[in-house]
């Protein structure tokens, strides 16, 4: 499991990295090429800081302080998911861009809930 938390630490960085240097391809990737302005790129920005944080703060830590960062990112990305999910209610994002962000990060929410529970079942 740690090596599959690892890969999602270096997802948030290749991801964070990519908002900070490329706003604007990370709007085209999103699905939102449309709604590309200033203000979207410089929440794009915002993002990618947030991303390339919990990143780096999950693979420079040590073993108890990655406890914490696993469930500091998984509120991260359950706030992430249901965000998403009301977006998809709402019908007010354009549905794929909305439904591929979600599960993106829903993906993201899930891996940090199996690790909670496989963490529960090992000895501290």
């Amino acid at each position: 499991m740690e090596r599959v938390l690892e890969a999602a630490a270096g997802g948030r960085i290749a991801w964070g990295v990519l908002a900070l240097a490329a706003p604007g391809l990370n709007v085209r990737l999103a699905g939102a090429g449309d709604r590309d302005t200033p203000e979207i790129r410089y929440l794009i920005r915002v993002f990618g800081s947030r991303a390339l944080a919990l990143g780096l703060g999950y693979l420079l830590s040590d073993p108890e302080a990655r406890r914490r960062w696993r469930r500091l990112c998984l509120v991260v990305d359950l706030c992430d998911t249901a965000a998403g999910a009301a977006h998809l209610v709402r019908g007010d994002v354009p549905r794929a861009s909305a439904a591929g962000l979600t599960a993106f990060t829903g993906g993201y929410a899930a891996l940090g809930l199996l690790a909670l529970r496989a963490e529960g079942r090992q000895p501290r």
